[in-house]
């Protein structure tokens, strides 16, 4: 994630960069609010401390909307508790699951998927409708690299993908809400492994909302933590 983070700088996302510090690590985007999230490294004890070091990061580069992220090895949604009861200041948002997946050739692309430019990629990451004649193309060598699948004319589904070492990061699936339950997250997920399989990657990890869960488990995904999600409270300086 840390590594996806610093290629997402050198990208239409950008400039940002990532802040490594003896309690959290941040990912500063002053343009780009989605991506301003930052990483307890150290244990609760160095919360306060990770609060603060954050805040006043963001506070120096004008970004007044963030979340921290706090790790967990609680793979589940389920009702255990939290790791921290509370964060300084921050508000409790969303969890994810960390889930990873040992490839295999069992996966087959989708004609309908391509890998898309990174300009087309920043608008689908923001939700907006890009026309299937505006998404270009990857060069192939891209640190980041945007997928959409196309149906009837549409772009229907889109995500991102990172490659570090031999694993595959896979960010920010979605698929609007009049094209969801199509499969069409599933056909464009199969493709981006078969493709990472084909091209002598061995893993593939993303974090899962609740939503998305049911659809990596089919793949094959298997949970092996989760990130609880703090948020800066509209009032909080």
């Amino acid at each position: 994630m840390l590594s996806c983070w610093r290629a997402l700088a050198g990208t239409a996302f950008g400039p940002g960069r990532v802040v490594d510090g003896p309690h959290a690590s941040a990912a500063v985007f002053p343009t780009s609010a989605y991506f301003n999230n930052a990483v307890l490294v150290g244990g609760p004890e160095s919360l306060a401390a990770a609060v603060e070091a954050v805040r006043a990061l963001y506070a120096e580069a004008g970004v007044t909307s963030w979340a921290l992220w706090v790790p967990n090895d609680v793979a589940s949604f389920g009702e255990a508790a939290d790791r921290v009861a509370a964060v300084p200041s921050l508000v409790r948002d969303e969890t994810t699951l960390v889930m990873s997946l040992e490839l295999d050739g069992r996966f087959e692309r989708d004609p309908r998927v391509r890998p898309v430019s990174g300009a087309a990629l920043a608008r689908l990451v923001l939700d907006e409708d890009v026309p299937p004649g505006e998404l270009g193309h990857s060069d192939g060598g891209d640190a980041i690299v945007g997928w959409a699948l196309v149906d009837d004319g549409r772009v229907v589904t889109s995500a991102y993908t990172h490659r570090h070492g031999m694993d595959l990061g896979i960010y920010a699936v979605g698929t609007p809400a009049q094209w969801r339950r199509r499969g069409y997250a599933g056909a464009l997920m199969r493709t981006v492994l078969a493709d990472a399989w084909a091209t002598g990657l061995g893993t593939a990890s993303l974090q899962s909302t609740p939503m998305g869960e049911a659809l990596y488990r089919s793949l094959g995904f298997r949970a092996a933590g989760r990130y609880e999600e703090w948020v800066s409270a509209p009032d909080a300086s």
